[in-house]
C-alpha cells in the first residue's frame, strides 16, 4: 500500500535545492519588501519602505518585472517561497 506524506514548508529562497527521487512539489513565489539601498553611492544605507511587490504590467511583459509602488526591478524585493512537497512511499511489511 502506498502512503503519501505531505510536508508544507516556507522558505526565503536562499537555501540550496535538493532533489528527491520520489517527490513532487508545487510552490507559490511572492515578493515582499524592497531591499534596494538608495544611499549606496553615498556610502550609507536607506531603503524606500515599499512593503510588497506589485507588478506594473501584465504577466509576460517587461513591465511585469517592475514594481508599481517603488519603480524598482523585482530582483530588489525579498523572495518568499511557500512550497508543498509530496513524498510517496511504500512502508515495509509488518507481517
Amino acid at each position: 500500500m502506498k502512503k503519501r506524506l505531505v510536508v508544507v514548508k516556507k522558505s526565503d529562497g536562499s537555501s540550496g535545492r535538493r532533489n528527491h527521487n520520489r517527490s513532487s512539489s508545487g510552490s507559490v513565489v511572492r515578493y515582499a519588501e524592497c531591499q534596494k539601498n538608495h544611499a549606496a553611492k553615498l556610502g550609507g544605507f536607506a531603503v524606500d519602505g515599499c512593503r510588497e511587490f506589485m507588478a506594473r504590467g501584465e504577466d509576460g511583459t517587461e513591465e511585469a518585472l517592475n514594481c508599481a509602488a517603488c519603480g524598482c526591478h523585482r530582483n530588489f524585493h525579498r523572495r518568499e517561497v511557500d512550497a508543498e512537497v509530496v513524498f510517496e512511499y511504500s512502508p515495509p511489511n509488518s507481517n
